[in-house]
């Protein structure tokens, strides 16, 4: 019971330090992920995933929560002072397990079966769990149990508020979300909550991948605006993984109720613990200065990309992240993420405006909150955006040379373009001499 993992799994211990060891020696451009610090890690894998603590602080369904309930309230109070609101108009459940959970809890919560929800289109940047269906089939599980009517961007990437605004009319939704997954500027809250009004409509932030310019008020708040907002705890915000809603104080019971019994059991309290004690990191002057240099970061690597004939999406950024639109480089998003990924550089395929498939995309998402945390300046964008184009140049080689027609078959053509080795080689050198865990 007592032995070490290396000991008593050595099998699994491998294959954790093979991880590690991909995580230290690439690059890391995955705009949803990050380097989370030494003290959440210590929360994870501390006792407190031995308790069961169903119910809510001062009403749990099993006994010995007296520190449990210590914790949590923590990580509420926590949660409330990291984004600068006032106790007695908002409260906050810190249980879900991820952000597409506090998602799922909200429209249970708020809304009966069938009733309409407006968000973001998924090719347009939206989430899955804001309702993604296709001609033929409901894809999440937001469009099997309410009618999905998206709205979308137009044709050069930017919200289409008009558009919506007359969707709207149209349908009238019973829920609105603003947020997204794939979206390179700020959201313009005052004209979702115009349109949420006049159809008497909640309106709902999804702000898990900009949570960390909301908190540190490099980007707009939405707590103005909305009834509900809703966050992942790691992405820009550097914490675990794991979820949180904001409510109004008037929705407060609909949404506890919502969480536990509604859709969870017993709540995580060692990643709540992670949780509070990165809300506490937030906070902190060094906190902002990073989120900062991640925008500087972003801004500095997509204008080098532009500079190398990248196409950027809507033509720059204003948060961690960018779409590179491959159309002109003859490479689809998916081979230029097989690409990418032999060469220690982690990206997703993503699709950009005018593409039909989210199975087949035209381009890349790229986002810098990890390289940031491992201390990659502006000046290292330069290098960094030298480092994609001469991979893709090289993607574009193999796609009009051999012509491929399947990701599997690109992949086949790798080994024998050896200029890749090297340049894996060189980021293995460059990236060992960052900060990383010790």
């Amino acid at each position: 019971m007592n032995n070490s993992l290396k000991d008593s799994d050595p099998e699994l211990f491998g294959l954790i330090q093979q991880e590690k060891s991909r995580q230290q020696y690439g690059i890391e451009l995955i705009a949803s992920e990050n380097f989370t610090s030494h003290s959440v890690l210590e929360c994870l894998g501390s006792i407190l995933t031995n308790k069961y603590a169903e119910g809510l602080p001062g009403k749990r369904y099993y006994g010995g929560n007296e520190v449990i309930d210590k914790i949590e309230k923590l990580c509420i109070d926590r949660a409330l002072k990291a984004y600068h609101l006032d106790p007695n108009v908002w409260g906050c459940n810190v249980q879900p397990y991820s952000g597409s959970v506090a998602n799922l809890a909200v429209y249970l919560g708020l809304l009966k079966p069938h009733d309409r929800i407006m968000g973001l289109d998924l090719p347009s940047g939206g989430h899955l769990t804001h309702g993604f269906m296709t001609a033929k089939k409901r894809i999440s599980s937001t469009s099997v149990f309410y009618e999905s009517i998206p709205y979308k961007v137009d044709s050069t990437g930017w919200i289409d508020y008009a558009g919506m605004e007359v969707l709207a009319e149209a349908v009238r939704p019973r829920l609105i979300i603003c947020g997204a997954s794939a979206y390179s500027r700020d959201f313009e809250y005052d004209k979702f909550s115009k349109i949420a009004k006049k159809h008497d409509a909640f309106l709902m932030a999804d702000i898990a991948h900009i949570s960390g310019f909301v908190a540190t008020k490099e980007m707009k708040s939405p707590f103005e605006y909305c009834d509900i907002v809703t966050t992942t705890t790691h992405k820009s915000l550097r914490g675990p993984r794991a979820g949180i809603i904001f409510f109004r104080r008037e929705l407060e019971q609909q949404i506890n109720d919502a969480v536990f019994p509604g859709l969870q059991g017993g709540p995580h309290e060692n990643q709540i613990a992670a949780v509070a004690t990165q809300l506490l990191e937030v906070q902190t002057p060094e906190f902002k200065e990073y989120i900062k240099q991640v925008r500087l970061n972003a801004q500095t690597l997509s204008s080098a990309l532009e500079g190398l004939n990248f196409t950027i999406v809507t033509g720059g950024t204003e948060n961690h992240l960018m779409l590179v639109d491959l159309r002109n480089k003859g490479i689809s998003g998916g081979k230029a993420e097989k690409l990418l990924e032999y060469v220690d550089i982690s990206v997703n395929k993503n699709t950009i405006p005018g593409d039909i498939s989210a199975l087949n995309p035209s381009g890349i998402r790229i986002g810098t909150p990890a390289i940031t945390t491992r201390g990659l300046k502006e000046k290292d964008m330069f290098y960094l955006a030298d480092i994609l184009n001469r991979v893709i140049h090289i993607g574009t080689s193999i796609q009009t040379e051999k012509t491929p027609k399947t990701i599997k078959e690109f992949t086949e053509y790798f080994p024998s373009y050896t200029e890749l080795i090297t340049i894996k080689n060189e980021i293995q050198a460059w990236m060992v001499k960052m900060v990383f865990y010790e």
